[in-house]
Order: C-alpha cells, then structure tokens, then sequence
C-alpha cells in the first residue's frame, strides 16, 4: 500500500492542477493545487535524480539535476522574454541565483549537518566554484556601473551584454569540458569512494534506461506545473499586495527551484554533501553563466535585446550570497551552522525584498 501513495498522490496533485489550470477555477485555489502538484513532482524528479546520479556518479548526476531543474525556469523565463517582460526575468534570475546559494544550500547544509556531525567535499572543487561566482558577479557589475555612470549609452549597453552573454556562455561551456573531461578525477568527490558511506548506500530501485525516462518524464512535469503556478501569481500579486520584484526574486524563483531543493537536501541527508553543493551551487552558476547569457541572446532575435543590467538591489543581494557562500564552502567542509548562517542571510534578504 505505502508503494502506492507516493505514486498515487503525484498523479492525483498534478491531474488537479491541470484541471483547475485549464478549467480556470480560482486563482489563488489554482495557486495552491500547483503548489502542493510541485511538491510532490520535485520529490520524483529528486528521486530520479538520485538513481541517475548512482549510474552516472555524483558530479554528473548533480549536474544533470541542475539543467533539468533549471529546464522549467529557463521555458518560462524565455516565455517572459518574448512578451517584454525584462523586469520579471532579471528579478527571477536573481532569486534563482541567491535562492540556489542561501536557500537550497544552507537548507542542504544545514539538514546534512544534523545528521552528520561534519561533512566534506572536494576542496578544489569549492575554490573553482567560487572563482566562477565572482566572474559571474563581475559580468553583472560591470554593465550596470558604465551605463549608470553614462559612460555608455543604452544601445552601446545593448552590445555589451550581448558580447558579455557570449563570453559567459564560453566560460561555462568550457568549465563543462574542465570539470567532466579533462580533469574529472582532480574534482571527484572525497566521499564518492568512502567506506564510511557503504552503510547508507542502497542500490536504485529502478534501472538505468527507467531512470532517465523518468527523470525526463519528472522534468516535464515540473515544467507543467511551474508554468500553471506562474501563471497564477499576477493575480496573487494584485490581490494580495505585493510587488513584483519580491514575486520574481522569491515566489517564482522558488518554484522553479523546487526540483534542486528536493534533490539537494536528499542527497546531504545521505552524506552526499557533494553532490549536493553540486546540484546548489552548479545551478546558480548555470543560471547566471548560461540561462542568463542564453536569453540575452534570445531577446536580441526575437527583435528587443534585454541587456544584462540589473537594478542596485539586485546586484547587492547576488554580491552578498556569493560573498558568504564562497567564504563558507571554501574549505570543502559542512557543518549544519553554516547552513542555518546561509538560511539566515536569504531571511535577511527576503524581507528586505519583501519591503520594498
């Protein structure tokens, strides 16, 4: 009977939501049917993940989480995109970016660190992650203060982002080949091969070919859902109040993320802090070196280039995540404090977020 509740309530949650979705019942009630819908497709797609990732290896496996879990936000936002609605897009890349490295990470730290005293990944791994996060965090300053001091003009800006998205978009693509080619086992995970880990391995209840179906399957899912919920939020802001920046930067960023908190905390909980920094960390890179830099150039042929200059609040809230998640996760190991330091920072923000 157990076997069949997970299952069941998935389907159930989903088929609700799609219902309420095209049968256009009450926003806010559709609201919650994607809601709970995504809780419990995330919990697939994790599951999905994990069993991948037994096959593939940690750094691979978290990886793949990563894209496919950025795969809804990445629709959406170039949905967005299309309809010129740049203000919405910046705000969500924002929160994807610290929601990844304060909110998936410190709940991933914090949750892994309950269960284990201390917990260790790859040092060097964590060093080249940092690097990458302040290269990000440069490539969105360095637009914003030459247009803001009028040092360039706005379609001299546009230029620049596009040739800033390109260079990105190449510095990703070859960490891609640095991290799983060339030097693939300098980055391996400490514990992949640990004996202290045997006892909480277990062998994937499904093979490998119905582990990938099913991640795919979940990915799609997640999309559905994410999008039916995004398309519910406008009426929820209005209704309730609140601005657009805090419903970008929080509200749709943790939906679309909802698939890395799932996995990412699971994977900790196992002792697979790595593969769990992975999925946190290498998703904030990906969106902020590839998502990003993609839908840059996206906007530009669809005829309306968006520029990569974000507004002042954001580029404080993307410096500070990336100060104090390098600064934690620079000596390659966890401890559940620095996990609720890293909670406590995304609280600090979402209110400030909140109030503005």
């Amino acid at each position: 009977m157990k076997k069949w509740i997970s299952p069941s309530l998935l389907v159930i949650t989903f088929v609700l939501s799609a219902i309420g979705h095209y049968a256009n019942w009450d926003h806010t009630l559709q609201f919650v049917l994607s809601a709970i819908a995504v809780v419990f497709v995330a919990g697939f797609l994790g599951r999905a993940t994990e069993s991948v990732a037994h096959y593939a290896g940690q750094r691979l496996g978290g990886f793949l989480n990563a894209t496919f879990g950025n795969a809804a936000e990445l629709i959406i936002a170039f949905f967005l995109v299309k309809e010129g609605l740049f203000d919405m897009v910046k705000a969500s890349l924002t929160g994807s970016i610290i929601g990844n490295l304060l909110l998936v990470l410190g709940l991933s730290i914090f949750a892994g660190g309950l269960k284990f005293k201390v917990q260790n990944f790859n040092v060097t791994l964590a060093g080249m992650n940092g690097s990458l996060m302040i290269v990000g965090v440069i490539a969105l300053f360095v637009p914003a203060m030459f247009l803001n001091t009028h040092s360039i003009t706005e379609g001299e800006t546009d230029t620049l982002s596009l040739v800033v998205a390109g260079v990105l978009i190449i510095a990703y693509i070859a960490w891609l080949i640095f991290s799983m080619i060339t030097h693939k086992k300098y980055l391996d995970d400490v514990t992949e091969d640990s004996e202290e880990e045997l006892p909480n391995e277990h062998a994937p209840s499904w093979s490998k070919g119905k582990s990938i179906l099913y991640l795919i399957l979940a990915t799609v899912m997640v999309a559905f859902v994410s999008e039916w919920l995004v398309g519910t939020l406008e009426s929820l802001t209005e209704r309730f109040g609140l601005s657009e920046l805090f419903v970008g930067a929080f509200l749709v960023a943790i939906i679309g993320n909802a698939a890395e908190h799932s996995a990412a905390i699971l994977l900790a909980m196992k002792n697979k802090i790595g593969a769990a920094v992975e999925i946190a960390v290498g998703s904030s890179l990906q969106i902020a070196l590839f998502v990003a830099p993609v839908l840059i150039f996206a906007s530009y042929f669809l005829g309306n280039t968006m520029d990569i200059v974000f507004t002042t609040i954001e580029l404080v809230a993307i410096a500070v995540a990336v100060f104090i998640a390098r600064s934690i996760t620079q000596d390659g190991s966890t401890n559940w404090y620095e996990g609720l330091l890293l909670f406590g920072v995304y609280v600090i923000l979402g209110v400030s977020f909140y109030l503005v």
